[in-house]
């Protein structure tokens, strides 16, 4: 085949869709209402065969950067918790439990057990949301309505729908009431239910067999993780690897999302696995945090917090993969250097293989099942 025979083309994503030139060659790919990677903008610039079929991908992120990580850099250590969960909007509280897991780790501070808790609750709680939401967005019963359950419940739980701002250095911003634990279960409950019909749902959508499919070394280059890696092989979960919080204290089998086939209908069978996993995670905060009514939530912080020179590296199970954080101190109230690594972007540098043989008309389905945020990668 010729250059003559390939079609150069650059789909759209979100507002994307109203940039470019009238003489370039676009398409509108359209993810879905709701789908996360459609709130936002990207394009990818496509070469097709005269057969419809997808010879090569580069995506080109950047029309939402906002420049987060310079930001960080003119916040003192409290304010950055305000930007940290704003840059992908499926994982706010485990974005703020990233921050302040560096900050303590920098400073020595240590929360209380009621804390810790609390804060695994929340963290496997904005997981399920996340998961119903991408599983919503596929069409799976149930799903959307579960996720609007899940954000009258952090609601409730946190005071905030959208950013909860719950997570404080040192702790919590104010303890879990009683009753958000009485209907966190019962929404647990919700949910381990509909999983089997969300699973036998995806195993019918025979447009997502085969589709899209990311091999296990590819998955490992581009350090892929949550569902996406899962899907291709990739057994990597932070919870087990290496613990936080009290994740080490619980006796669950981490690999049940691992699968083999990489393909878009694994990644989404991937997400439900985690679901029934943060369920069962879920069960065992909610005894502790029994346990634990008494105690305190938080531990009192100076009025002008400092970070001793230091560079400190965490990171965390976010909802759609692996997130790193890297502060660097030098004792002054602010962070030299927060440098974030989040999924979205590996997950998109990886899903540029995985599309080639494609074929266009499936393009929006093979895209969607990448778990990103626009957002998340243009922070």
């Amino acid at each position: 085949m010729t250059d003559s025979d390939s079609l150069h083309v650059t789909a759209a994503i979100g507002m994307a869709r109203y940039l470019g030139s009238p003489d370039e060659d676009r398409i509108a790919l359209d993810l879905g209402d709701y789908h996360p990677g459609n709130h936002g903008g990207l394009e990818i610039d496509l070469d097709i065969d005269a057969s419809g079929t997808i010879t090569g991908a580069e995506v080109r992120p950047g029309l939402m950067h906002r420049s987060a990580e310079k930001l960080f850099e003119a916040r003192d250590f409290r304010q950055i918790m305000m930007l940290a969960n704003r840059h992908d909007w499926l994982s706010g509280v485990s974005s703020e439990l990233g921050v302040a897991l560096a900050v303590e780790k920098a400073t020595g501070i240590v929360p209380p057990a009621r804390a810790t808790w609390s804060r695994m609750l929340l963290a496997e709680a904005g997981r399920i949301g996340a998961s119903a939401l991408l599983l919503g967005a596929r069409g799976a019963p149930g799903a959307l309505a579960l996720r609007e359950a899940w954000v009258d419940w952090q609601e409730r739980a946190t005071g905030g729908r959208v950013h909860p701002m719950i997570n404080r250095i040192g702790g919590l911003e104010h303890a879990l009431p009683e009753s958000s634990l009485i209907q966190i279960i019962e929404l647990v409950s919700l949910a381990q239910q509909h999983a089997t019909s969300w699973r036998e749902y995806i195993d019918l959508c025979t447009d997502l067999h085969g589709l899209a499919r990311l091999d296990n070394h590819t998955a490992r280059t581009f350090a892929c993780s949550g569902a996406v890696g899962q899907a291709s092989g990739v057994d990597w979960d932070i919870r087990r690897d290496d613990p936080y919080l009290a994740y080490n204290e619980i006796d669950v089998d981490w690999s049940t999302p691992v699968l083999t086939h990489g393909d878009a209908h694994a990644r989404h069978q991937s997400l439900v696995e985690s679901v029934r996993l943060s369920a069962t995670v879920i069960g065992d905060c909610v005894t502790r945090l029994r346990d634990l009514a008494d105690d305190p939530f938080s531990v009192s912080l100076p009025k002008t917090l400092r970070s001793p020179e230091s560079v400190v590296h965490v990171w965390t199970q976010n909802p759609l993969g692996i997130a790193g954080w890297l502060l660097v101190s030098d004792g002054d109230v602010y962070p030299v250097r927060l440098k974030a690594r989040t999924p979205s972007f590996a997950h998109l540098q990886a899903m540029q293989f995985a599309l080639e043989g494609v074929p266009v008309a499936s393009l929006s389905a093979a895209v969607a099942s990448f778990f990103f945020v626009t957002g998340d990668a243009d922070r």
